[in-house]
């Protein structure tokens, strides 16, 4: 089973995307955007959330209608540049619960370091939505992954604005099971392990950092 993947198309995403690529956009400007675009994402990862029928009263009568329960969605922001993320969807799932994984990019090895790892209780009750603006070796997305499944949650999804298709083909490799869902494919990745054409770092863009 190999893990799908959801290429988000909407012309919004795709025009706000190719606004934070540009390089003089302003740290407030690219946050602002990505807050933006994170909110749009939410609706498509969020398109088969399961309901339950409540019964309510309309000024003209009683009815069942749907509602989700926004407590058995848990965003898992993979620290610093998920964050970014979190806000936006929040704003769409307001009840959901929030997970952290703390990982870094070994400069040398690219291999992903894990320093902080906090999730809600009873996760096998709960659906986890991971969040990472790139995508770019994987091998950040994977560790998280294999961390996620420790705990057993209901199910998993990837969340990410760009991947490169080293970095896709390597999270198929290790997680079949797993859907992405993201904004664009780009070219390949660099001897730096960035994505090109990308949009540069995405952590130093959304905090000033550089």
């Amino acid at each position: 089973m190999t893990s799908a993947v959801h290429h988000i198309t909407h012309p919004l995403v795709q025009h706000k995307l190719t606004l934070m690529r540009q390089k003089d956009r302003s740290t407030n400007s690219f946050r602002r955007l990505l807050n933006e675009i994170s909110m749009l994402m939410a609706y498509e990862v969020t398109r088969d959330m399961p309901t339950q029928l409540i019964e309510i009263e309309t000024p003209l009568e009683t009815m069942q209608a749907p509602v989700i329960d926004g407590k058995k969605t848990v965003f898992v922001s993979i620290m610093r540049a998920g964050a970014g993320f979190l806000d936006g969807m929040l704003n769409v799932v307001p009840g959901a619960r929030i997970g952290h994984v703390g990982l870094y990019r070994d400069p040398k090895t690219l291999v992903a370091v894990e320093y902080y790892f906090k999730m809600p209780a009873d996760m096998h009750e709960r659906d986890a939505i991971l969040l990472d603006p790139m995508l770019a070796t994987g091998n950040s997305a994977v560790a998280a992954v294999d961390r996620l499944k420790e705990t057993r949650p209901r199910s998993i999804r990837f969340v990410c604005l760009l991947a490169a298709p080293e970095g896709l083909q390597h999270f198929h490799d290790q997680h079949p099971d797993v859907p992405v869902y993201v904004a664009a494919v780009d070219r390949q990745l660099n001897e730096h392990g960035y994505i090109v054409p990308g949009l540069g770092d995405a952590g130093d863009r959304i905090f000033g950092t550089k």
